[in-house]
C-alpha cells in the first residue's frame, strides 16, 4: 500500500487525525505513490499554535544568523539537487529540463533571502526636531501561511518559505495534496541547514484545511498561488479575517507576433511557453495573436514542429513534454479541444491524436487557427497544451485585443522592430512583458507581478515586494535630553 503521509509540526511527524485520504500518483504511469491527509484541521491548531510559540525566540535570533541558514539551505539545495528535480518529475510529470529550470528558479529566491540583512534595513531621520530622531524599522508579523499549487512542487514553497522565515515570522506550510512530495524534501533540507523546530511547519489538506488557515486568528498573512476562483475566495476570506494577503490566480497570456518576427526565436519562445509544462502553468503562452500575413507562416511552423514533439515519461531524456496532473483534468482539457471544434475554430492538429505512451495521463499538443476572441477557448484558462492563433491586421489591434482580457499576468511580442517593441510594452496591460521571450518570468530580485484577475493584492510574491509582504513598518519618533 502507498505511504500515508504525515503533517510536521514542531519539528517531527504528527499524524493527525484525517478522515479522508486522496491518493498522491506518479501521472507519467497512472499509479498511486502516496496518501495524504485532507481534512485535518485540528493538525492546523497544533501547527500554528506551534508556530506561535516559537515566534518570539525566532524574531529575537539575530538577522545574521537567520541569513547564514539560507546560505546553508542554499549549498544544501545545491547539493540535492538531483533528487529534488527527480521529485519534481515523479509527482507532477515534467521533464527533466522543465524540473531543473523550476529548481534553478527556486534557488534564486533563496539567494535573494540571504541578503535579507541588506533588503531589512531600516530608515533614520536625525534632529526633526531640537533633539528628537525619527526611525523606521521593519518588524515581522508573526505567525505566516503558505499554500501552494500543484505545478510548481519546489518552486512555489521557495517563494513563500525563504523569504518569510528570513524576516522573523514562523510558518505554517500547506503544499498542494497533489505534489506534496518535494515540499517534504525542502523542508527536511532546511531542517538541517540548522532552522529550529517550530518555525516551519507542514501541514497537508484540501479546502477544509485551506479555510482553517485563512480564518485562524493566529495567522497575520497568506500567500497564495492557484487557480483564479480560488484566488479570489483566498483574497476575500483571508481579508474579512483581517489578514495580509498575497493571491496569485490564473492567466490568458497573449503573445504577438509580427511579419517581422526572428522565426526560429519565435517558434522556440511559442513552443515552449504553449507546451512546456504540458501548458499547466499561468504563463503559459495560450493565444498567438498573428499580425498581417503573419498567421500563415506561423500555423504552417508550428504544425510541423508540434506534429514530432515527443510526449513520454519525464525521465527519458527524449521526452520533450510529460503527462498532465490527472485523468480528470486531461479529461477537461479534451473537453476544451471538443468545446473550440463545437465553437466554429479550425483544429489544425488535434493532440488527441498524437502518439503517447499508453499509461499515464497524456495528451499531445493541440493547434487551432481561425479563434476569434468571443470563444471561450480564447477567454478561459485551459491549463493545458492548447494553443489558439487569432488573426489581427495592426500592432494596435493585438494590443487591444489582449487588454481586453480579465487576465494581466504577462503577455509577449516577437518582432525585430524597436518602435514596436517600445509601443507594446507602453500599451499592453500585463504585469509581466516579454520581448522575443517565451516565458517572462523575472529572475528572484523581481515581483512576479501580475495584474488584474491575475492577482489578488498589493504586494506581489518575490524581489523586495516579498520582505515588504512579511515585514510590517514600524516609525519611531524619540527625544532623549
Amino acid at each position: 500500500m502507498p505511504n500515508k503521509l504525515t503533517h510536521y509540526i514542531g519539528g517531527r511527524a504528527v499524524a493527525g487525525q484525517a478522515a479522508t485520504w486522496d491518493a498522491i500518483y506518479n501521472p507519467a504511469l497512472g499509479t498511486a505513490i502516496a496518501e495524504v491527509p485532507l481534512d485535518d484541521s485540528a493538525a492546523v491548531d497544533q501547527a500554528v499554535q506551534t508556530a506561535h510559540d516559537a515566534f518570539p525566540a525566532w524574531a529575537a535570533t539575530p538577522i545574521l544568523e537567520r541569513a547564514r541558514i539560507m546560505f546553508r539551505y542554499r549549498d544544501l539545495l545545491v547539493r540535492h539537487r538531483g533528487e529534488l528535480q527527480a521529485s519534481v518529475t515523479q509527482e507532477h510529470g515534467k521533464i527533466a529540463s522543465d524540473a531543473a529550470n523550476e529548481v534553478g528558479r527556486g534557488i534564486e529566491v533563496v539567494e535573494l533571502a540571504a541578503g535579507a540583512p541588506q533588503l531589512l534595513k531600516g530608515e533614520l531621520l536625525n534632529q526633526v526636531a531640537h533633539g528628537v530622531d525619527v526611525s523606521l524599522s521593519r518588524v515581522p508579523l508573526g505567525v505566516v501561511a503558505g499554500i501552494a499549487p500543484f505545478n510548481f512542487p519546489a518552486m512555489i514553497p521557495l517563494w513563500m518559505i525563504p523569504p518569510a522565515l528570513v524576516s522573523g515570522n514562523t510558518m505554517v506550510f500547506k503544499p498542494s495534496e497533489r505534489t506534496p512530495l518535494t515540499a517534504l524534501l525542502l523542508y527536511e533540507l532546511l531542517m538541517q541547514a540548522g532552522l529550529a523546530p517550530g518555525v516551519l511547519n507542514i501541514v497537508h489538506g484540501g479546502s477544509v484545511v485551506v479555510d482553517t488557515l485563512l480564518q485562524h486568528p493566529e495567522v497575520k498573512a497568506v500567500s497564495f498561488v492557484g487557480s483564479q476562483p480560488v484566488a479570489e475566495h483566498v483574497y476575500r476570506t483571508a481579508a474579512r479575517h483581517k489578514k495580509r494577503v498575497q493571491a496569485l490566480g490564473g492567466a490568458k497570456n497573449f503573445h504577438v507576433v509580427m511579419p517581422d518576427a526572428n522565426w526560429d526565436r519565435t517558434l522556440e519562445g511559442l513552443a515552449g511557453s504553449a507546451f512546456g509544462s504540458a501548458g499547466e502553468r499561468c504563463l503559459a503562452g495560450s493565444v498567438a495573436v498573428a499580425v498581417k500575413d503573419a498567421g500563415d507562416r506561423l500555423i504552417d511552423a508550428m504544425t510541423r514542429r508540434i506534429r514530432t514533439m515527443r510526449i513520454g515519461d519525464g525521465r527519458d531524456p527524449e521526452s520533450e513534454m510529460g503527462p498532465l496532473i490527472r485523468e480528470r483534468h486531461r479529461d477537461r482539457v479534451r473537453d476544451y479541444i471538443k468545446l473550440g471544434v463545437a465553437e466554429g475554430a479550425r483544429l489544425v492538429y488535434d493532440g488527441r491524436e498524437h502518439r503517447v505512451p499508453d499509461s499515464g495521463y497524456f495528451l499531445g499538443p493541440s493547434l487551432f487557427d481561425g479563434v476569434q476572441e468571443t470563444m471561450r477557448i480564447a477567454r478561459e484558462e485551459i491549463f493545458g497544451p492548447v494553443l489558439s492563433v487569432i488573426r489581427v491586421d495592426t500592432l494596435e489591434e493585438a494590443v487591444e485585443l489582449a487588454n481586453r482580457s480579465r487576465f494581466g499576468n504577462t503577455a509577449t511580442l516577437y518582432t525585430q522592430s524597436g518602435g514596436a517593441a517600445r509601443y507594446f510594452r507602453s500599451h499592453v496591460q500585463a504585469g509581466m512583458v516579454g520581448i522575443n521571450i517565451g516565458v517572462a518570468a523575472p529572475v528572484a530580485w523581481f515581483p512576479f507581478a501580475g495584474w488584474k484577475d491575475s492577482f489578488y493584492g498589493d504586494l506581489h510574491a518575490t524581489g523586495t515586494d516579498a520582505f515588504w509582504f512579511y515585514t510590517e513598518r514600524q516609525v519611531v519618533t524619540e527625544r532623549w535630553d
